[in-house]
């Protein structure tokens, strides 16, 4: 994915975004990226991904985000959504239209 990709998709926070202010700011635990516009703070499909940015800043290397298309990423955060697993907050991205599979039944 690249800078301009959307990682947390409650708040409409790109990946540059968060590297930048990684960068500036200097966060001395993962969860001080949410003070980025509040990434992570929505329904928590991006907080892997918050520490893995984190994670580079501090150490250098390479984050899943790199081996992701946007795509994948957010079928992975819908599929998370629609799981039951977080609750997007008022304002959110929607979650893409699900498609009928093979089966005829939605994915």
């Amino acid at each position: 994915m690249d800078l301009d990709a959307k990682i947390c998709y409650c708040f409409h926070i790109s990946r540059r975004k968060l590297v930048n202010f990684a960068r500036q700011n200097r966060p001395k635990v993962a969860s001080q990226l949410s003070e980025c516009g509040g990434a992570g703070t929505g329904c928590g499909w991006c907080i892997p991904f918050l520490k893995q940015i984190y994670q580079q800043a501090v150490d250098g290397g390479e984050t899943e985000l790199e081996r992701l298309t946007p795509d994948e990423y957010e079928k992975r955060r819908a599929a998370y959504i629609r799981a039951g697993n977080g609750t997007p907050p008022p304002g959110a991205t929607p979650l893409p239209t699900q498609q009928p599979g093979p089966s005829g039944k939605r994915d």
